[in-house]
């Protein structure tokens, strides 16, 4: 390849396809997989050089991996990253970027409305070693403000959040924690990169569960941070994975590599068909309240017109009759499945209230929005007329 074609953009749905590509001596067309642990020096000098960081081969797979450096290479080309470091979970990618930098004494401000695991790590786990944390409505930037201290290091949310899909202006928040010296983590899980850039809008650090829309057909975990400064990389994120070892094995790697190819057809598929599917069923009279991000009775419209290319595959409702009538609903359905995952090419549907949110009191839950009548759906590869129809014939039994 010559040099000029090496250097010339690619569009999103190119790089999805080819970004981060090695071949080996082989020449092959499909990623190779390196399942090994270690890797073998011509020397003891080059061992030497290499541990020293003079050789910039691999050492050892717990640090890196060739089949791992590709995923983590290909979605950072299309993420506008400066550097990525891919982890085993969306959990372990959630604690180790903020575990990473931060230390007794430290201050984390942090949207309220979070996955529940995303809960436990900075209202339990931070404080056990010396880092506190403070909860705000994060569509509230005078909160934001609030909130800071002289010793706030980080700010941590996720837009649109789970499981209530509110949308946070990443812009402001950014413009609000660089301020005030301190870096924005964003959790993109429920926008995907397809439809939103947290980077672009200011945002420092970014995070996702791979193992979402990103793997897409519900078979590994996986996990990754992005970096807009290298430094950020450098100087906290890679040692304290190669030390505490959260590490995404080759095999995961390579499904998740593949993955990516069809992230963009599969994540504009799926929006489509869950814009029509909320359009269709959102006037049903056993749906008290229905949350999507394209529609424009969202609450945060405005916010998802100027930052997201369109909605997303999830959206929330809440059935009038509460639990119960909840239950009846999840449970006539036919074709969509309860599963508490998300963002695979199967439509899935889950009660947080009992599943992904019951870890929490249910004054915290009314207190993020999440009531007992609300359903959680992501919506999949099927024909979204035959979604609407499974839907609409469950509904009816609510």
């Amino acid at each position: 390849m010559s040099e000029d074609k090496a250097k010339r953009p690619r569009r999103p749905a190119t790089e999805l396809v080819h970004g981060g590509t090695l071949r080996s001596q082989f020449g092959e067309m499909s990623e190779a997989m390196f399942l090994t642990q270690g890797f073998a020096y011509d020397s003891a000098e080059a061992a030497e050089a290499r541990f020293k960081g003079e050789d910039p081969g691999f050492i050892y797979s717990r640090f890196s991996n060739p089949t791992v450096f590709m995923f983590e290479e290909r979605i950072r080309q299309l993420e506008g990253a400066a550097a990525a470091r891919a982890t085993a979970s969306g959990m372990a990618a959630v604690t180790a970027a903020l575990m990473c930098m931060l230390k007794a004494g430290d201050h984390v401000v942090a949207a309220k409305a979070l996955f529940s695991s995303c809960l436990y790590v900075v209202e339990d786990l931070l404080p056990r070693f010396g880092v506190q944390s403070t909860l705000v409505d994060g569509t509230d930037l005078n909160q934001w403000r609030d909130a800071v201290r002289p010793n706030t290091k980080a700010f941590f949310l996720e837009s649109p959040t789970n499981p209530t899909l509110e949308v946070i202006d990443i812009a402001e928040v950014a413009r609000i924690a660089h301020e005030a010296g301190a870096l924005l983590i964003v959790d993109n899980v429920f926008a995907t990169p397809i439809w939103q850039q947290p980077i672009k809008l200011g945002a420092d650090v970014v995070v996702y569960s791979a193992t979402k829309h990103i793997d897409g057909q519900g078979r590994v975990l996986g996990g990754v941070i992005l970096s807009a400064d290298e430094a950020y990389v450098n100087d906290h994120l890679h040692n304290f994975l190669r030390q505490t070892g959260p590490t995404l094995s080759a095999f995961n790697a390579w499904v998740l590599l593949k993955g990516l190819e069809t992230l963009d057809i599969r994540v504009r598929r799926q929006t489509e068909s869950a814009a029509k599917i909320a359009d269709a069923i959102a006037s049903h009279p056993k749906i008290a309240k229905l949350i999507y991000p394209g529609r424009p009775d969202h609450p945060q419209a405005d916010v998802v017109k100027k930052q997201m290319g369109a909605g997303s595959t999830m959206m929330a409702f809440e059935i009038d009759g509460g639990k119960d009538a909840a239950f009846r609903v999840a449970t006539a359905l036919e074709i969509i499945t309860i599963s508490n995952n998300l963002g695979d090419a199967k439509s899935l549907i889950t009660h947080p209230s009992t599943t992904t949110h019951q870890r929490l009191s249910e004054e915290a839950r009314l207190g993020f929005g999440i009531t007992p009548g609300m359903l959680r759906l992501s919506i999949g590869l099927e024909d979204p007329d035959d979604l609407i129809e499974d839907l609409r014939l469950a509904l009816d039994k609510a």
